[in-house]
């Protein structure tokens, strides 16, 4: 794919945010801001669920975490309630950095919106593009999070879950969710969650 100079311009911005990232993650060896790394893992997502995708939908998947380290989970109520008005939150922050960031580089206003509102999953299950930003999400928390988040929740909640993440993927994500590697425990809990 040939990219404009107005993607790679908005992209090289998101990943300067995302490098200012205090977290740290160990990769390989190296030390990487965490939300760099987690948009890599992102884009890394996309390019296997889709042969090609558009400028517009690469830039959703690489702004969804943006600058989430600012405003931490625990700023809001413990529960469903204050974790769903959290991740609304902060949609509603990536998506509207994100638009910003691109009309800077030179994209429109409709092209800019339209990236804000898949960052927010606005049209989930209708927008292909916003799919695209769902699945990814996914399935880097299956991939990179979920062994850990299982040892911190009780195994019913889990499931629940589980059970929810898998309902909002496309077929195509979860047959590629099926092929990731897992310990035997987190494998039970995929497969509780699935059989009920």
């Amino acid at each position: 794919m040939t990219s404009s100079s107005a993607y790679q311009r908005a992209l090289d911005a998101l990943d300067a945010l995302h490098a200012e990232d205090p977290r740290r993650v160990e990769v390989e060896g190296q030390s990487l801001p965490k939300e760099l790394w987690h948009a890599g893992r992102m884009s890394a997502w996309l390019e296997r669920l889709e042969a090609s995708p558009d400028e517009l939908v690469r830039l959703a998947v690489r702004g969804q975490h943006l600058q989430r380290w600012e405003v931490p989970r625990d700023a809001y109520p413990e529960g469903r309630v204050g974790y769903l008005t959290w991740r609304r939150d902060q949609g509603q922050r990536a998506g509207e950095t994100t638009a910003k960031l691109m009309r800077e580089a030179g994209f429109d206003d409709e092209d800019a919106e339209r990236v804000a509102r898949m960052i927010r999953k606005q049209g989930l299950g209708r927008d292909a593009g916003t799919q695209a930003v769902e699945d990814c999400a996914c399935l880097v928390f299956l991939e990179s999070y979920f062994a850990d988040f299982s040892r911190q929740v009780e195994r019913e909640h889990l499931i629940r879950i589980v059970r929810k993440t898998w309902g909002k993927m496309s077929p195509q994500a979860r047959e590629l969710a099926l092929g990731l590697p897992m310990s035997e425990e987190a494998r039970g809990i995929v497969e509780a969650a699935l059989g009920e």
